[in-house]
C-alpha cells in the first residue's frame, strides 16, 4: 500500500477560503490527487494529497499557509458494492483507529482509491495486506 502524506489546512469559513490553497498549488505547478474540504461555524478544515508531496509543502511555506502533515495510507480497491467495507474491516480487525478518510472513484470506472490517516501507533499497512 502506498504511504503519501496528508496536508491538513485550517481556513476561515468564507468565500476563496480553499481557493487560497489550491491556487498556491496550482501555481507551483502541483497536481492535488485528492481534497475533502468540511466547515463548521466560521472555520474550516482542508485535507488534501498531493502528486508530490516535497512540492507541496514547499508551496504552502511559500504561500505562508499553514498546515499539518501527517502520514497516510493510499488504497486502490474494486470500484464494486461493499469494496470499502472489506477493506475497513481488515483494518478493524488489526485495531486500526481511523483519523480521517476520504474515498473516491469516477463513474463506471474500475478502481476506487480511498485515502486515510490512522492513530500513531497504528500498523495501517498490514491491516490491509
Amino acid at each position: 500500500m502506498p504511504k503519501t502524506k496528508q496536508f491538513t489546512i485550517s481556513v476561515q469559513n468564507q468565500p476563496g477560503a480553499v481557493l487560497e490553497v489550491v491556487r498556491a498549488l496550482g501555481n507551483a505547478k502541483v497536481n492535488i490527487l485528492s481534497l475533502l474540504g468540511t466547515a463548521q461555524g466560521t472555520v474550516g478544515t482542508v485535507h488534501l494529497i498531493a502528486e508530490d508531496p516535497r512540492r507541496a509543502k514547499k508551496a504552502l511555506d511559500d504561500a505562508k499557509l499553514g498546515y499539518q502533515e501527517t502520514e497516510a495510507e493510499q488504497y486502490e480497491l474494486p470500484n464494486k458494492p461493499g469494496a470499502l467495507a472489506q477493506t475497513l474491516e481488515k483494518l478493524a480487525a488489526k485495531g486500526v483507529n481511523l483519523k480521517t478518510i476520504h474515498a473516491t472513484a469516477a463513474k463506471g470506472g474500475k478502481k476506487a482509491v480511498v485515502v486515510y490517516t490512522a492513530e500513531a501507533g497504528a500498523t495501517a499497512a498490514a491491516a490491509t495486506a
